[in-house]
């Protein structure tokens, strides 16, 4: 087996440059992953959270007409003998505990300094005759809100709280207001009543009264959709890019590892070789046998690694396999077919700068303009041209779970392109050292 026994030589060789692995599976992976971040990591989890806005309150609410709230209606079971404890009771509630670091003050100048000292964010101050014009159906209740103007999702959060709250309870006005409209002069003493019944039902809503204030719940369906849609969005932007680049850098790694056989002829150990009882045919063979292996690692690892680290879905396995066989095939007999036509190493960097960029560019069209019906239309034939616009033909189809049909099309055209590049390559290399 003395052409396995080459091509695992140069196999070595190849995987012993630093500078390959860099270019073989650093570049394509970090390229993808620039993408990655740039249009953001949202498909690694939907979670969001908030930090918690220090909230400082000054309660100095003295009351007013008496009236009792069930305390099965209020959070933590708690007791409201004003309207200031009420708005103190929800504010420290376990659910208000995921959003509000909460703190109190026992006046107003005390809360409004600790803004000013940016040791609070938000400062709430109940004044003394809250319940008083609660009370008064012709009286304004008022909540002085006190924020660090430097600050907007926070204090936002707080004051749509604080508004939804005075908003709910506003009710209660319009409900004595209308009873005392229209209920008899006799049954005005039941006025009290209509209040605790009011404030009862109104809160009793909810199973708790800062969920009717801010609603957390779980996502929707709805949500969960926009989610997944946003997660897709995402990768249906990286999975080609990353394809792109795995497609771009195989034929790149196809010609560099062809290109050793320049190499050894320059380096004269190739002449050698061919002095020996091995044939010439088994050590271009063993040669040609180590660039379709070198591009073959290079992209099960980068499919591999994709997947893990992208979560890419390639498509089903066997088109998988289709897809990558067509992809090696191509790139390593471009490679050899470049190669021939070389006198040189010293002339590849015409061949990595200028053909292989040009004929990659024009090949990956599709997948640098995406979404452009243009560009779409310019992919289905100018990059059909190229065999690298093959490779990205049998990519989309795999991804997109085309029937396996089309997929073995596009593969047995690389497979017809291999043949071509494949025979004038081995026939240039053998009319050089015959």
């Amino acid at each position: 087996m003395k052409i396995l026994d080459i091509a695992l030589k140069d196999m070595l060789r190849s995987f012993r440059s630093f500078f390959a692995i860099i270019f073989m599976f650093v570049v394509p992976l970090l390229v993808t992953g620039m993408f990655y971040f740039m249009f953001g990591n949202i498909a690694e989890n939907g979670d969001f959270s908030l930090p918690r806005t220090k909230v400082i309150l000054a309660n100095l609410d003295e009351g007013g007409p008496k009236f009792q709230v069930n305390p099965k209606n209020i959070p933590n079971g708690k007791k409201a003998d004003t309207m200031g404890d009420l708005i103190v009771n929800i504010m420290e509630s376990e659910e208000m505990s995921d959003f509000i670091e909460l703190s109190f003050a026992p006046d107003p100048e005390l809360a409004r300094r600790s803004v000013d000292n940016q040791e609070s964010q938000v400062a709430i101050i109940i004044p003394e005759n809250f319940s008083k014009e609660f009370a008064d159906i012709y009286g304004e209740a008022t909540i002085e809100f006190y924020q660090d103007p430097t600050l907007t999702i926070g204090p936002d959060i707080i004051r749509a709280i604080m508004n939804r709250f005075m908003d709910g309870m506003s009710g209660v006005k319009i409900a004595i207001k209308v009873f005392l409209e229209d209920a008899p002069q006799e049954e005005m003493i039941f006025t009290g009543q209509v209040v605790q019944d009011y404030l009862s039902v109104s809160l009793a809503e909810e199973e708790n009264v800062e969920k009717k204030l801010l609603d957390v719940r779980p996502p929707t369906g709805e949500q969960r959709n926009k989610a997944e849609e946003s997660e897709n969005m995402l990768l249906s932007i990286i999975s080609p890019i990353m394809g792109g680049m795995m497609i771009f850098y195989a034929f790149f790694t196809g010609a560099s590892t062809a290109q050793s056989i320049l190499r050894e002829e320059e380096e004269r150990t190739l002449p050698r070789l061919f002095t020996t009882p091995t044939s010439q045919t088994t050590i271009l063979g063993g040669k040609l046998l180590a660039v379709f292996l070198t591009v073959s690692v290079q992209v099960i690892v980068l499919l591999i690694a994709a997947r893990l680290i992208f979560s890419i879905q390639w498509g089903n396995i066997t088109s998988v396999i289709l897809m990558a066989l067509g992809l090696v095939l191509a790139a390593s007999s471009f490679g050899v077919f470049l190669n021939s036509f070389l006198k040189d190493t010293k002339q590849g960097g015409v061949l990595f700068g200028g053909v292989l960029t040009l004929t990659g560019m024009i090949g990956m069209i599709g997948i640098f303009a995406m979404n452009s019906p243009a560009a779409e239309k310019l992919s289905n034939s100018v990059s059909l041209l190229m065999p690298q616009g093959w490779a990205v033909r049998a990519l989309m189809q795999s991804m997109n779970a085309e029937p396996l049909s089309s997929l073995l099309i596009t593969t047995l055209v690389l497979l017809l392109w291999s043949v071509l590049f494949f025979t004038v390559g081995v026939w240039r290399f053998n009319k050089r050292f015959a």
